[in-house]
């Protein structure tokens, strides 16, 4: 046998090793889902508060273990937007560590009773929140979604297996031990929280399909990786979209308030999802907004793709916006910008173009507000505010798992309620139902 043929031949076995090592993490989950199940809420709380200062405590050593995937990354040429997703810093890892308080803080939707009634043969209903079980997460170079889900899952009663993606497995790996530390001091199974290998596409595909075993598969990232795992998932997969965000200015807008709004939802931090990508104006407006609008723009080093009317009146610093720069997700400092002539037509612009993420209106015009809240199917609909709001910590959620652009099971930043699932329980006196 040549060298080829041996290499052929190992591809099968190395699919089935990566197979049985993520079934055995699942049925490993559903074991560590089934005890968590049952814990009460001090007991979670109490794991997540000495999770938060485990990670403060070893901060030193998932920086030093972040610094070598930055440096990996930085060697591969990876976009300065994209390094900015993976880069943690001593304050990043106190914000993480703060999350997971603040998730601790919240109300334990487990046992919640959703609702409930005495039938008229005497049968009391109720309709409880339970754990949905075993949550897969495939995501990209983001190291704090690791800590994020952990405590949300655990919060909600579910066991997590973790997929992320090779450029932060050294980040992702010195993160889990720590939170695996701390639940095998409490006496909790370290299965609850696994991160499964990243170095291999398979391990996606072995996740997503490991149906009976993962009882929902949640993907995080670019469009391509939504897509792959949504439409090969055969487990039940939740969409968190992609973040084509829109701010529309509209006729009847105070151009300071609109320029704050655009510059925030932009600039603030534009890898993230729920960062501005396409900017509407109306055309009352746009001759007054456009041209302070792209040199605040181009101050805070954004590049603005503009339509011909926005190249018109923004002058020579626009670039000529192309076809495929309506439907981007730059990630980057780059927006798109057009000029409309209508709210109508702002709003067919969204429909057409938009991901369902996050879309704002600028306006002192109550009607029109209320006519683009109604108008536009979004996650989150924003009225004189920043797109850069729509965020589970920003909502209330404490972290958040992802933000769903789809309309079932969940919709938009997704916390604790969303992780877990119903069922009904159904209390008689030796009730039977009569024939017929």
């Amino acid at each position: 046998m040549d060298e080829a043929d041996r290499d052929e031949a190992a591809q099968p076995a190395a699919d089935d090793q990566i197979r049985d090592q993520v079934r055995a993490a699942a049925r490993a989950a559903r074991d560590a889902a089934a005890e968590l199940a049952l814990l009460p809420r001090g007991a979670k709380d109490a794991v997540l508060h000495a999770m938060a200062d485990a990670l403060v405590a070893r901060a030193p050593e998932v920086l030093a273990a972040n610094e070598l995937d930055i440096a990996r990354a930085e060697e591969n040429g990876t976009p300065a937007g994209l390094i900015d997703r993976l880069r943690l810093t001593a304050e990043r890892v106190e914000g993480i560590a703060d999350g997971l308080r603040t998730v601790a803080g919240l109300p334990d939707p487990i046992g919640e009773v959703v609702r409930g009634s005495v039938l008229a043969n005497g049968l009391q209903l109720q309709q409880v929140r339970v754990p949905l079980g075993v949550v897969g997460i495939v995501y990209e170079g983001r190291p704090n979604v690791t800590v994020d889900a952990a405590g949300l899952t655990l919060k909600a009663g579910n066991a997590v297996l973790l997929r992320g993606s090779s450029s932060a497995e050294r980040s992702n790996t010195a993160l889990v031990a720590v939170l695996g530390d701390v639940l095998a001091e409490r006496g909790l199974p370290t299965a609850a929280i696994q991160l499964l290998p990243s170095h291999d596409r398979a391990s996606v595909r072995h996740l997503i399909t490991a149906r009976g075993l993962v009882d929902v598969v949640i993907p995080r990232g670019g469009a391509g990786l939504i897509s792959a795992v949504v439409e090969q998932a055969t487990v039940p997969a939740i969409e968190t979209g992609v973040g084509n965000c829109h701010v529309y200015v509209d006729a009847r807008a105070d151009v300071d308030s609109a320029l704050r709004i655009l510059l925030n939802s932009k600039a603030r931090r534009p890898s993230v999802c729920n960062a501005a990508e396409t900017l509407l104006v109306h055309q009352d407006i746009a001759a007054e907004f456009l041209p302070r609008a792209v040199a605040e723009l181009r101050a805070a080093g954004v590049t603005v793709h503009g339509d011909p009317e926005v190249v018109r009146l923004g002058g020579a610093g626009v670039v000529a916006a192309e076809e495929q720069d309506w439907d981007l997700e730059y990630g980057s400092l780059d927006i798109a910008a057009a000029v409309v002539e209508s709210l109508s037509a702002a709003t067919e612009h969204i429909r057409a173009h938009g991901s369902g993420h996050t879309e704002a209106i600028v306006t002192d015009d109550v009607r029109a507000a209320r006519s683009f809240t109604a108008r536009v199917d979004s996650a989150a609909v924003m009225v004189n505010a920043s797109t850069a709001f729509t965020d589970g910590g920003e909502f209330g959620m404490g972290a958040e798992i992802g933000i769903s652009t789809q309309k079932l099971h969940a919709r938009g930043p997704m916390g604790l309620p969303e992780l877990t699932s119903t069922k009904w329980l159904v209390f008689g006196e030796g009730h039977v139902r009569p024939a017929g």
